[in-house]
């Protein structure tokens, strides 16, 4: 059963996923790394070596290194909040 916290996370991803506008890159990294932190935690891949956009997306996410799930979750939630609100 899915909880509160997973519905409103999930929804949040479809909402700023189905955004036509663009996002600043910076912003975009902060979803990527919130994003991966609550589905994976701290098991950081990293297989393109030669990629600078994947090195800075896996800095991105191993900055968050020891985040709870719950809590990536919500951040994730708050930043979609605070994008989708100046999108309006």
């Amino acid at each position: 059963m899915e909880s509160d916290l997973d519905k409103e996370f999930n929804e949040a991803f479809y909402r700023i996923s189905m955004l036509e506008e663009s996002i600043a890159p910076d912003i975009m990294l902060k979803f990527y790394a919130y994003n991966k932190q609550a589905n994976f935690g701290n098991k950081f891949s990293f297989n393109d070596e030669h990629n600078v956009r994947s090195a800075f997306k896996l800095n991105a996410w191993m900055q968050l290194n020891g985040m709870k799930s719950d809590v990536a979750k919500q951040e994730y939630i708050n930043l979609a909040k605070t994008v989708l609100n100046t999108k309006q």
